[in-house]
């Protein structure tokens, strides 16, 4: 019942995203585990069939930074360590004009699903990602490989 309503809640928002093009800045972050393996996650509403990079909205008066770390607690129960900012990107996907920060960190443990927004979280090798990965996250993974980010478009 609650995926249900989240699913009718983004798509109302995705209406309104196109209506009114609203200017909205959020955070993702690339997590690493010990073995060099990056979460990706994947959510019950939006694309639900996609796996990518945890991440969501800063709140008003927020340090990305710190929107990034809170964001990865919510979603996986994961702690951020040696968090730090990898790149800044802008999208005009879905109607919005997207601000995002991405950041980079390790993280110990494995990741606990909020049974919230998350289908389900795990990590993957590089070279090893599932098929089903967004085309946003695999050019986040080709900027980190490539050691800097390969423009400002996500």
């Amino acid at each position: 019942m609650r995926a249900q309503a989240l699913r009718i809640a983004h798509q109302l928002r995705r209406l309104y995203w196109r209506i009114a093009k609203p200017v909205r800045y959020g955070v993702k972050v690339m997590a690493f585990n010990h073995a060099g393996q990056l979460l990706l996650v994947r959510h019950v509403y939006g694309s639900a069939h996609l796996w990518m990079l945890p991440g969501g909205a800063i709140d008003r008066g927020e340090a990305a930074e710190h929107a990034a770390a809170r964001e990865l607690m919510e979603e996986t129960a994961l702690d951020a360590k040696a968090l730090r900012l990898f790149g800044h990107y802008t999208t005009v996907a879905e109607g919005k004009r997207d601000h995002i920060a991405l950041f980079a960190c390790t993280v110990e443990g494995a990741p606990r699903i909020d049974q919230r927004e998350l289908a389900e979280a795990r990590f993957f090798a590089l070279d090893a990602l599932p098929a089903d990965t967004s085309p946003a996250t695999r050019r986040r993974v080709a900027d980190w490989q490539a050691g800097q980010p390969a423009g400002s478009a996500w």
